[in-house]
This record gives structure tokens, sequence and C-alpha cells, in this order.
């Protein structure tokens, strides 16, 4: 069953609710353009420095939370905070994320056959072709630190994945999807509006990892989408979170090898 509009509440309330929370992947995407000089990666090189990010990122959201909240003061049933299913969240956030990991193989691969099909590229030119639009890892983690720091490694695997990203980005999504529904019930508290805001919520989701590039920020808001579904559809952020977070590890974990693989089909 998918959510239905709450009642009437104070718009003002709602309104600063929903520009604070707005804020945070606007803000995130100018800051993103402003260090696009700076090739450091925003994880940092060291554990110090991973954790130093983290902790930052997650003050920074936690004010600006906790202000939006004290405008709204939105429910648990707002946020979609309860549990709802027992222990098969954790197998279900499981599937999703092999799922979402599936569907964004799909589209890659149709990309590509559509550029050659459409002479965008030839065979020959495949190699510049992905060297031009892969996603800009070396601005997101430092490959060597995941390569050889065992703690750097699963700090990202963990901490970073389910925590700083998965709860984090998942929190902000289900905030946002409250102020929405909350200010528009009618636009946005029906089944098909919920899909409206899904969508949404997933462009700014996308805007807000500019940093990476225009084709993994595209790529992340197809991911937003389908975890915004996700969301709605269970009444929970729960499994939306689980999904993010094990899409994520694995993200981290492969990265070493996907580097290496692009180098050697690049060079």
């Amino acid at each position: 069953m998918l959510l239905t509009g709450p009642g009437p509440r104070n718009r003002l309330r709602w309104a600063i609710h929903l520009i604070i929370v707005t804020a945070l992947p606007v803000a995130a995407a100018l800051t993103g353009a402003d260090s696009a000089g700076n090739r450091g990666p925003a994880l940092g090189h060291t554990v110090r420095g991973l954790l130093m990010v983290c902790a930052i990122q997650l003050s920074i959201f936690g004010v600006a939370f906790g202000l939006a909240w004290l405008a709204s003061r939105a429910s648990w049933d707002d946020l979609l905070l309860r549990w709802r299913g027992g222990f098969r969240v954790v197998p279900l956030g499981i599937a999703y994320s092999i799922a979402m990991r599936l569907a964004l193989g799909l589209i890659v691969m149709i990309v590509v056959a559509f550029s050659l099909l459409l002479h965008l590229t030839t065979p020959g030119e495949l190699p510049r072709f992905i060297e031009a639009n892969r996603p800009d890892i070396d601005s997101l983690v430092d490959i060597s630190a995941l390569r050889h720091n065992p703690l750097y490694f699963w700090l990202s695997l963990t901490f970073v994945s389910f925590v700083v990203a998965g709860f984090r980005e998942e929190l902000w999504r289900s905030a946002f999807l409250a102020g929405l529904r909350s200010l528009w019930p009618r636009a946005f508290g029906s089944r098909y509006g919920q899909l409206g805001s899904v969508a949404v919520a997933a462009v700014f989701f996308g805007v807000a990892h500019l940093r990476q590039g225009l084709p993994a920020s595209a790529l992340l808001t197809f991911l937003g989408f389908a975890l915004g579904l996700i969301m709605v559809f269970h009444r929970s952020i729960w499994p939306a979170v689980i999904a993010h977070g094990c899409f994520d590890a694995a993200t981290f974990a492969l990265l070493p090898l996907l580097a290496e693989k692009i180098h050697e089909i690049t060079r």
C-alpha cells in the first residue's frame, strides 16, 4: 500500500522545513563545483581525513535536519522511520541493491550500444568514449587507500556506506518527500503524486552528486528514483537504507578492480 497525504499542517512551518531540506543538495552541488579545480577525493586520502570529512558532513546534516524538524515537527510516520516487515527487511534491501546494480549495468550497456549504432563513437574509439564518460571516481575516494589501507577500506564499506550515505541520504529523502506531501497533499499525496515527488527528489539527489560528473549524476538520479520508490512502497526508509548501503559498499569494494580495468581499456 502506498502513502496518502497527511492532514492539514501549518504551511509556513512546512515551507521552512522544505526550504532547509532542499538547500542541502543544492549546497552540495555548489561546493562541489567550487572545488572542481581541487582534484583531491571528497573522502580524503587517510583514515583520519575520511573520519573528519564524515564528521563534518554528519554535523552539517544534523544541524540542518534539526532546524527543519524544529520548524515542521515532523512525526515518526511523516519521516517513514517505522521498521516494517521484521527481519525480512534486511534480505529485501540486499535484493533491491542487486536489482539496482543490474538495472544500472543494463542502462550503461544500452547507452554504449546506442552510441555505436548512432555513430557517436566507433569500436576503435570506444576506450576514449569510456574514458570521457566514466564517473570521476578520484573526486570521491582515494583508490590507492582503498587498495592498501584495510581500515580505510572497511570504514568505507561500513560507516561511509551505511551511515554517511545510506541512512543520512535516505533520511534526507524522507524529509524532502514529507515536505512535498504536507505542502501540496493533493498533488503529492496520491499514488501517482508520490511518483512525482520521488522523481523530484531524485533530480535533487543527482544534482548533489554533480562533483562526480554528468554521466554519474544521471545514473545516480535513476538510483535515487529507485530508492524513493522502495521507500514509499514499503512506507519505511529502512529497506531503502539497507539497499543504499549495500549498493555503496559493493561499489567501494569493486572500485580498485574497476579503476584497474578502466585503465587497461583506455590506455
